[in-house]
């Protein structure tokens, strides 16, 4: 009798505490230890199947394929017609990557590691420099909270560990918990094409946050531009600029002496004649969206896209006008479907873009023509970046690593596909 009393009175607490019915979906966080976390990285000579699409970096005929939060591939690509899987960097946390001087220098969420890969089949692991992107986090593949308690004590003192990845768990929450209001993930996003790189460096694809200017690397993540001196066997901070707008940048590239951040807010240009003084020029801005860039000729090439992390619901190709940097100007915009990375191959007066499969344009001395310029749609596959370099198209999508020969820029010949497991 006394347990029926019990739980009839438990029935109409909760009954009338109705603060308490809301389920909700909440991001926890999957931890490691630091040392755990510092001593993870693995390099294998053998390929593993490539699961979920990334960053793309090509260095003296190899492939570099990141794969979000887990490491990088290792494509031998010397035959494009048949790419060769043939190892696999693990890094816990891992989004971008590029190569200067046989040095493949990646981001371990809150380090940078670097790798001897002059012979590119057999990395080996050289160093890591600890601590140099503060406050970084996996990115959540969705828009639910992030709950971040779990790394404090009681005392609210952060615990010696690191967030590798986040889980989904549904629980019931109070109407004043934060997490019950808060339905947006923190973004956490989430390179010079044909002919913008120096031959010691690697071609990135557009969606990098890495890019090099001479004998440093900059890498933008959260907070912070971090310049890194790669002219040694190891590299060093050369300097550090901070600014708050830095949290937004999704990609960056390099054309001449500027770099050009892509914001979900706009596009940022920076001065870097003084490579360790950069100095703001202006800022063009758009409508809300996810936002890579490629520049050539004087013309910024951006799109924005809609989707989990982006924004609002646009969906355009931007082409602006940067001869002046500090006073850029919007020429025209393209209504898409959905692009991303996009890239460009100057000597061939093309453009690549990521839409709706892949959508190839004839570059003209006339911007507003370039939709009518159109030379090729491929469909059937969700690109996500390319690379056009020496009559080779490298597109990672949702489905597989293409590759195309577009020698004649009019008809695109496929060469390969390597198949990403992820998907069906």
């Amino acid at each position: 009798m006394k347990k029926h009393v019990l739980l009839l009175i438990l029935v109409v607490i909760v009954g009338c505490d109705s603060s308490w019915r809301n389920m909700v979906s909440v991001n926890e966080p999957v931890i490691m230890s630091e040392t755990d976390f510092r001593n993870s990285v693995k390099v294998t000579t053998d390929g593993q199947n490539i699961k979920t699409c990334g960053k793309i970096c090509l260095y003296n005929g190899y492939l570099f394929v990141s794969e979000p939060s887990i490491g990088i591939h290792i494509i031998d690509n010397r035959t494009p017609a048949n790419p060769k899987n043939i190892g696999f960097i693990e890094i816990p946390g891992n989004a971008d990557v590029a190569v200067h001087n046989d040095l493949l220098y990646a981001d371990a969420l809150i380090d940078l590691v670097w790798f001897d890969i002059s012979n590119p089949a057999q990395p080996v692991l050289k160093g890591r420099l600890e601590n140099v992107f503060p406050d970084v986090f996996p990115i959540a593949e969705n828009n639910y909270a992030c709950d971040y308690s779990q790394l404090y004590d009681n005392n609210g003192q952060r615990k010696d560990v690191i967030v590798t990845g986040w889980e989904v768990k549904k629980r019931y929450v109070a109407e004043n918990d934060p997490l019950y209001n808060y339905y947006h993930a923190e973004i956490m996003n989430d390179a010079a094409q044909k002919g913008g790189a120096s031959p010691a460096s690697s071609v990135n694809g557009s969606m990098s946050r890495f890019a090099f200017n001479d004998k440093y690397l900059y890498a933008v993540i959260k907070s912070q531009m971090q310049i890194f001196d790669v002219s040694g066997d190891k590299p060093t901070i050369a300097a550090t600029v901070e600014n708050g707008m830095f949290w937004e940048v999704e990609t960056m590239f390099g054309y001449k002496d500027k770099m050009f951040l892509g914001m979900p807010s706009g596009m940022t240009i920076y001065d870097v004649k003084d490579p360790l003084k950069p100095e703001y020029c202006s800022m063009i801005t758009h409508i809300y969206g996810c936002d890579p860039v490629v520049v050539d000729n004087d013309l910024a090439y951006v799109t924005i896209r809609s989707g989990n992390f982006c924004g609002q619901q646009a969906n355009e190709l931007f082409i602006v006008d940067v001869k002046d940097v500090y006073n850029p100007k919007q020429i025209v915009s393209y209504t898409m479907k959905n692009p991303k990375g996009l890239g460009i191959d100057s000597e061939k007066k093309t453009l690549f873009l990521c839409d709706d499969g892949l959508k190839v344009f004839k570059i003209t001395d006339d911007p507003q023509q370039l939709i009518s310029n159109g030379l090729e749609h491929i469909k059937g596959m969700d690109g996500f970046d390319l690379i056009a370099y020496d009559d080779v198209l490298m597109m990672i999508a949702d489905d597989g690593l293409y590759q195309y020969d577009y020698s004649d820029v009019n008809k695109l010949k496929q060469l390969s596909k390597i198949k990403i497991y992820g998907t069906d």
